[in-house]
């Protein structure tokens, strides 16, 4: 699938949400065609070191999503709520005439390993506290899935203030184990 890419310095993955606030040229008339047509957009993660004008600065997986709300903010700018369907691997990036890059995207798959063995409950719990300190996060969600851990370690790769290079690394090992370990590390009890 040939489809436009909105690079972020935050990220999104399968069942989360996201609001956005769209001004630039080129993403309104991003959101304005899949809108059209019923289709989405792929959110992709930043490479600090990468060059632009070589289209390297965006990493090769992203999450396919749809616009789920859009609302005119009170600034006069287009705000969005987005949700990730499913991830994909990103290649043959160009530029279009508007700044706007659209890419080849197959659907890939993440994780790979079978769900953690070890007690998740700690870093569900987290979560939970999380969603109820941060209003602005819970209200996106209709449905909050605390007791699946790979909705659970989805939200928290979101969220957490981890640099995008450490994301990809995650993404692209498949290994939930591994990322949870990462969390367990990250969020003692």
């Amino acid at each position: 699938m040939r489809l436009p890419l909105f690079p972020l310095s935050s990220h999104l993955l399968p069942q989360g949400r996201l609001a956005l606030r769209i001004f630039e040229p080129r993403y309104i008339r991003m959101v304005k065609e899949v809108c059209a047509v019923q289709s989405g957009f792929v959110i992709c993660m930043i490479n600090e070191t990468g060059e632009r004008a070589l289209n390297t600065h965006i990493f090769p997986i992203g999450t396919y999503c749809k616009v789920i709300d859009f609302d005119i903010l009170d600034d006069g700018l287009l705000g969005v709520t987005v949700e990730g369907h499913y991830c994909v691997s990103i290649n043959n990036i160009e530029t279009e005439h508007d700044g706007l890059r659209v890419g080849d995207c197959n659907e890939a798959s993440i994780w790979q390993s079978k769900s953690p063995n070890n007690d998740i409950e700690n870093i569900n719990e987290k979560l939970r506290e999380v969603f109820q300190q941060y209003p602005e996060v819970s209200e996106l969600y209709d449905d909050v899935r605390f007791n699946e851990t790979e909705w659970v370690i989805n939200r928290w790769l979101e969220l957490l203030p981890v640099a995008a290079e450490q994301k990809q690394h995650f993404l692209k090992s498949g290994d939930t184990q591994k990322v949870f370990q990462y969390l367990n590390q990250l969020i003692k009890p």
